[in-house]
C-alpha cells in the first residue's frame, strides 16, 4: 500500500476527534495533507526596529515591557506597551486571562508577530503572537517564511503545522511517493521543480521567495502543481471519451430523412441564421456516425437553441428512434413542449410531457406509449430517469440547461438507453456561455458547438444600475410604460438561500405593486406554485391579460413574451453575473426598444459594483461569462456545485488560465509517447472520481 494513501492517523499527536476534525478539511488520507497548502505566508525571517514600523504591515519585533495594565473602560482589554531601542508600541489583547498579565511584567523580553494598526494613542497590535525570550542571545527569527493553513474548529495553527510536517518528512524520506510523472523534457521546458521540491517550497518557502509573489501564484512551484493537476483532469476526460467512443450509437439516417426536413424547414415562421445552419450540420455528421455523439451547444439568450434541439429530434424520429428532452425546471420544459407540439404538429409523431406532477391514468399511458414505442418524443424534468420509465428505442437525449443537473442524474437517463453496446446520442445545451477556460478543461470530453449569431432584429438591451432609493421613480416609469401598451417584469431575486423565502419575498412585492398601482393588472409566478397554476399565469401574461408579473428567478430561462420589453431586478448583487444575463434576455425579444433596471440595496461593495457595471456595458454572454469566471471562480460560475462539477485542490482557472493550451499540447503527447503515466496522475489528483466524465 501506497503510504501516501495511509490514514492520516498513523502520523503522531492524530487521535480519533483530531482525524474527524481533519476530515472536515477534506483530509483524510497523508496525501491529501502533502496538497493542503497554506493560504497565506508570514515573515518572520527577519526583526524590524519599532520606529520603521507602518499600518497595515505584518512584522516580527523584539523588546521588553515597559509597562502592563487592563483598561476597564469600553471593551476590556489588557495594554503592553513594548519598547526596543528605536520606539515602542502598545500591544492590546480583548481576549486574555491572569497568566498573561503576570507573564508580561515590566522588563521582560518579548518576540511578537503581528499586523500593524494605526491604534487611538499611536501604533498598536491587536492581539499579537508572543513569546517570552529567557536570554537575549536567543534567535526568535525563522529560516524560511511561516505557512498560514486553512483550518477547522478544533484545530489550531501549531498542532496542523506539525501534522504536516511529519507528511513532509515521510516523503523526503522515500522518494518514490512524489514521483515525477510529468515527463523531465516538460519540466526542463518550463523551468519546473521536480514535485517533491514544489511540495517542500510552498509549505516551507525560502526567505529569498516574496510574500506577494507566493500570494498572487507567481512562483514555479505553484504553477507547477497547478499545471500537473489540470493535465491530470484533462487526461482523465480525454481518456473517458476515448472510452466512450468504444461504443455504438444508432445511424439517423432514415430514408425520408430529406422530404421530411425539407417540411419541417417549411413549417416554421422564421429562417434559421448561418450559425444555426453551421451547428445543424455538425449535428447531421455527428448522427450519421456509428459512435454516440456528445456535443454541448452553447448559444447566448435568444440564439435559437431549440429550434437547433428540434432539428436533431427530427433525425431521430426520421430512423424510428425515440427522444428524451430533459430540462431543470418545470417552466422551461412547459416550454419546450409548447414549441416542439407547434413544430412537430404535421409529423405523426406524439408528444408528452412527463413531471412529478403526472398522475394516475394520464402516467401510466405516457410510460406505456414510451414502453411499446407509440410515443415519439418525450419531454419532462427530472422524471424522466425514475426506475419506472422505460423505451422501447431510445436514440437521442436532449438535455438542456445542464450544468443544473447532477452528473448521476445524467448518466441515469442515457442508462436507459443503452442495448447491449449501443448507446444514445446525447446533446446538451446551454444558455450560460461557459468562458473558454472553463469549456477547455470541464468540456474537454464533449464536441463544443457555439451559435454565436442572433436573429434578425435583436436590439440590444439598455441596462441601468440604480439605487433601491428610487424605487418610486422605478414605479412611475412601470406606469408610463404600461399606457403605451407595454409589459413588465419585476424579478425579486434570491434574499436568503431559501426558495421559502425568496417566495415570501416575492408574494409581499406583489402586493405593494397592486396598491402601488392600481390600474395595472399585476400577477405572480414563483417556483412552489403548482404546475398547472404557472402555466395559467404564464399564458395569462403572453396572452396580455397581465401588465406586470413579479416573479423569483424561475422565470431566468425559457419565457418568451415579445411585448414585455422593461424589466426590473430588485437586489442584483446577490445573484451571479451570467444568471442575471439569462434573466435580463427574457426582454430584447420584440421590435421595440427593451430596458433592464438593476435596482440595488445601499451600500454597495465594490466588487458588487464592478459586476453590475459590467452588465450595464455589456450585451455578451461570452465576456460577462469571462467576467464571472475572474470574480467569483469555476463552482459558483458553473450554478450550483453539483455531483462530478470539476472542483481544484490547488489550480484557479482565473489565475491559470495560461496553462491550458500547453496542458492541451501536453496531453497529446503523453497519449501518444508516454501513456503509462496518465493513470497514476489521475489516480494523484482524481482519486476514484474519474467515472463522471462519461456524461
Amino acid at each position: 500500500m501506497n503510504e501516501l494513501s495511509q490514514s492520516v492517523g498513523v502520523l503522531s499527536g492524530v487521535g480519533a476527534q483530531t482525524l474527524n476534525r481533519l476530515e472536515k478539511l477534506g483530509i483524510r488520507v497523508i496525501g491529501d495533507l502533502i496538497f493542503h497548502l497554506p493560504h497565506r505566508y508570514e515573515d518572520r525571517t527577519r526583526i524590524y526596529p519599532i520606529a520603521s514600523l507602518m499600518p497595515g504591515m505584518m512584522v516580527l519585533i523584539s523588546g521588553w515591557v515597559e509597562f502592563v495594565d487592563v483598561l476597564p473602560r469600553g471593551r476590556k482589554s489588557l495594554v503592553c506597551r513594548m519598547a526596543d531601542d528605536t520606539s515602542s508600541i502598545t500591544l492590546r489583547f480583548f481576549h486574555f486571562n491572569a497568566h498573561q498579565h503576570n507573564q508580561l511584567k515590566p522588563g521582560t523580553l518579548i518576540g511578537c508577530f503581528g499586523e500593524v494598526r494605526q491604534g487611538f494613542n499611536g501604533l498598536e497590535i491587536l492581539h499579537p503572537d508572543y513569546r517570552i525570550i529567557t536570554h537575549r542571545d536567543v534567535d526568535i527569527t525563522e529560516s524560511r517564511l511561516t505557512p498560514v493553513y486553512p483550518l477547522t474548529e478544533g484545530i489550531g495553527q501549531t498542532a496542523l503545522r506539525k501534522i504536516v510536517k511529519q507528511a513532509i518528512n515521510l516523503c523526503n524520506k522515500n522518494t518514490e511517493l512524489l514521483m515525477d510523472w510529468v515527463p523531465e523534457k516538460v519540466l526542463k521546458q518550463h523551468a519546473y521543480p521536480t514535485l517533491a521540491a514544489a511540495i517542500n517550497t510552498l509549505h516551507a518557502p525560502d526567505e529569498m521567495i516574496s510574500v506577494e509573489a507566493l500570494q498572487n501564484g507567481n512562483v514555479p512551484a505553484l504553477k507547477r502543481l497547478a499545471f500537473e493537476e489540470l493535465l491530470a483532469h484533462h487526461l482523465s476526460l480525454r481518456t473517458s471519451r476515448n472510452k466512450a467512443k468504444q461504443w455504438q450509437a444508432p445511424c439517423f439516417n432514415g430514408a425520408n430523412q430529406p422530404i421530411v426536413i425539407e417540411q419541417f424547414l417549411k413549417t416554421l415562421p422564421f429562417s434559421l441564421t448561418g450559425a444555426q445552419q453551421r451547428v445543424i450540420k455538425e449535428i447531421e455528421v455527428d448522427c450519421t456516425s456509428l459512435q454516440p455523439m456528445m456535443r454541448l451547444v452553447q448559444g447566448d439568450v435568444g440564439s435559437g437553441k431549440t429550434v437547433v434541439s428540434a432539428y436533431a429530434a427530427l433525425l431521430a424520429l426520421s430512423a424510428g428512434y425515440q427522444v428524451a428532452v430533459m430540462a431543470p425546471t418545470e417552466l422551461l420544459a412547459e416550454q419546450h413542449m409548447r414549441n416542439f407540439s407547434v413544430w412537430f404538429a404535421g409529423f405523426n409523431t406524439q408528444v408528452v410531457f412527463l413531471t412529478g406532477q403526472v398522475k394516475g391514468n394520464a402516467r401510466k399511458e405516457i410510460l406505456q406509449g414510451l414502453a411499446d414505442g407509440s410515443v415519439g418524443i418525450i419531454i419532462g424534468t427530472h422524471a424522466l430517469f425514475q426506475e419506472s420509465v422505460n423505451f422501447k428505442r431510445l436514440g437521442l437525449i436532449i438535455i438542456d440547461e445542464q450544468h443544473r443537473f447532477g452528473v448521476n442524474q445524467r448518466m441515469a437517463l442515457r442508462d436507459k438507453g443503452q442495448q447491449g453496446n449501443m448507446r444514445p446520442h446525447q446533446l446538451v445545451m446551454t444558455a450560460t456561455p461557459i468562458p473558454r477556460t472553463l469549456a477547455m478543461l470541464q468540456y474537454s470530453d464533449l464536441d463544443v458547438s457555439i451559435i454565436d449569431e442572433l436573429p434578425p432584429g435583436r436590439k440590444p438591451i439598455i441596462t441601468s444600475v440604480i439605487p433601491a432609493e428610487r424605487r418610486v421613480d422605478v414605479i412611475d416609469r412601470i406606469n408610463s410604460w404600461v399606457e403605451k401598451g407595454r409589459q413588465v417584469y419585476w424579478v425579486c431575486a434570491l434574499i436568503e438561500e431559501s426558495e421559502v423565502l425568496e417566495c415570501e419575498a416575492a408574494e409581499k412585492t406583489a402586493e405593494l405593486l397592486t396598491l402601488a398601482l392600481p390600474k395595472i393588472r399585476v400577477a405572480l409566478i414563483h417556483g412552489r406554485m403548482k404546475s398547472a397554476d404557472k402555466e395559467l399565469v404564464m399564458q395569462a401574461f403572453k396572452n396580455h391579460q397581465v401588465d406586470l408579473l413579479v416573479a423569483t428567478t424561475v422565470i431566468e430561462v425559457g419565457v418568451d413574451v415579445p411585448n414585455a420589453g422593461l424589466m426590473v431586478i430588485e437586489n442584483p448583487e446577490r445573484l451571479g453575473l451570467s444568471q442575471l444575463h439569462q434573466l435580463r434576455g427574457r426582454v430584447g425579444r420584440g421590435d421595440g426598444d427593451s430596458y433592464c433596471l438593476l435596482m440595488y440595496q445601499t451600500p454597495l461593495s465594490d466588487v458588487a459594483r464592478q459586476r453590475l457595471g459590467i452588465l450595464r456595458d455589456s450585451n455578451d454572454g461570452f465576456v460577462i461569462a469571462e467576467k464571472d469566471l475572474e470574480l467569483r471562480g469555476p463552482g459558483e460560475v458553473m450554478g450550483t456545485r453539483q455531483t462530478g462539477a470539476i472542483s481544484f485542490r490547488i489550480a484557479d482557472l482565473a489565475r491559470d488560465a495560461d496553462l491550458l493550451d500547453t496542458v492541451h499540447e501536453i496531453a497529446e503527447d503523453i497519449f501518444t509517447n508516454s501513456p503509462q503515466v496518465i493513470q497514476p496522475l489521475c489516480d494523484r489528483w482524481l482519486g476514484a472520481s474519474t467515472d463522471y466524465a462519461e456524461v
